[in-house]
């Protein structure tokens, strides 16, 4: 039974670093990436359930936070150009 479960979360964790290789945008390419890190994170939990090892799940939950944020932060790089620039407001000379 895993090896089935692993083979489709294999195959789309595939297709999914494809679309990374070959999306015509950046964004394209960046939900590619986190596709794939939310396909590994299955894998890992899933190895850690049919193992029987349940600090796998820890390290699944803990990977999955650091997907989220690098996510946020490639997209933030990528909209506004550096990570640290907050919006500023330009007022009209008075």
């Amino acid at each position: 039974m895993f090896v089935a479960a692993a083979a489709g979360i294999l195959v789309s964790m595939s297709l999914a670093l494809l679309r990374a290789l070959l999306g015509p945008t950046v964004y394209d390419r960046v939900l590619a990436v986190n596709t794939f890190g939310t396909k590994t994170v299955l894998l890992i939990a899933s190895l850690g359930f049919l193992t029987g090892r349940p600090e796998f799940l820890d390290l699944a939950l803990v990977y999955a936070l650091i997907n989220f944020i690098g996510t946020i932060a490639v997209l933030k790089f990528f909209e506004f150009g550096d990570l640290g620039l907050t919006r500023r407001v330009h007022r009209e000379a008075e």
